[in-house]
């Protein structure tokens, strides 16, 4: 969540450093002229950072500026490495499955987001963890025909199965 902030009156410096709505730089101006050169355009005057003296503002729309602040932060959430996408695989599942999963579990991949696979085995399935591990092995295999991908955290026998988060490589 992006911190809002001051605008208009909320403002309380004495001079500021004025942007207008094109990007042009109006110089340093008393708070009185900035408020009112803002006014006159029906925009308002937002303070964009405080931690030069004097604080530089923009002249612009309020609403127009959250949006497009938002809109930046979320594309460097997505730079940081997306989110983390489950894939389940199921005990009895078919080879092809386990392919289609693969090629899903790729385009995620592709993507930006790490993949979190897990294995839920249920009742007498619990007994048989060589299988359940053969079968995330050869997904595995699948998955690296396709793209090459790298283990961050390896396969984990959980409460109710099996775990791993891979990413691309």
């Amino acid at each position: 969540m992006i911190k809002k902030p001051l605008i208009n009156n909320q403002i309380r410096d004495k001079e500021v450093r004025v942007i207008d709505e094109n990007g042009k730089q109006l110089g340093v101006v008393s708070l009185e002229k900035a408020l009112q050169m803002a006014k006159e355009r029906n925009l308002d005057l937002i303070r964009v950072t405080e931690k030069v003296t004097p604080p530089v503002c923009k002249i612009m729309d309020y609403g127009k500026y959250l949006y497009r602040e938002e809109k930046k932060e979320k594309e460097i959430k997505k730079q940081k490495g997306g989110e983390i996408k489950g894939i389940r695989l199921s005990f009895a599942m078919s080879s092809h499955d386990l392919e289609i999963r693969a090629k899903q579990t790729e385009n995620f991949l592709r993507e930006g987001n790490k993949i979190k696979i897990e294995m839920i085995l249920k009742g007498r399935e619990k007994a048989h963890e060589d299988f359940a591990r053969e079968k995330i092995k050869n997904f595995l295999e699948n998955l690296q025909k396709l793209i090459p991908v790298k283990i961050e955290k390896d396969l984990k026998k959980e409460f109710k199965g099996f775990t791993m988060i891979i990413s691309k490589l």
